[in-house]
């Protein structure tokens, strides 16, 4: 099993999760959170006086799926939350040692 995390920006969610569904991705979890990368962040005006916003506001996925889905699950997010402008985000993909279904006690890719 793998966890993709992927940084997106906010307003592509939609996208996202539309092209999730279509690669049979049932459940994830999303989270707004903020950061900033190379860019350091953004510049802003406010009365006159410009200064710069460190903090970025981003949303986070967190998918966990089978090994033989990581591709197709990687393909879809990017191809959906990409703008081609600066801040479009990042993917990572981590190994998921074990899980459980609290529910059922399910474990392993049953838990998923």
């Amino acid at each position: 099993m793998k966890k993709v995390e992927a940084i997106i920006k906010p307003f592509k969610l939609d996208e996202v999760k539309e092209a999730l569904a279509e690669v049979g991705i049932e459940g994830m979890t999303v989270s707004d959170v903020k950061g900033f990368g190379r860019t350091g962040g953004k510049k802003e005006v406010y009365r006159g006086a410009e200064y710069i916003v460190d903090f970025v506001p981003k949303t986070k996925l967190e998918i966990v799926v089978r090994d033989e889905q990581v591709r197709m699950v990687v393909e879809a997010i990017e191809r959906a939350a990409r703008t081609g402008k600066i801040g479009d985000g990042k993917i990572f993909v981590l190994p998921i040692e074990y899980a459980v279904r609290i529910r059922t006690g399910e474990t392993g890719g049953d838990a998923i």
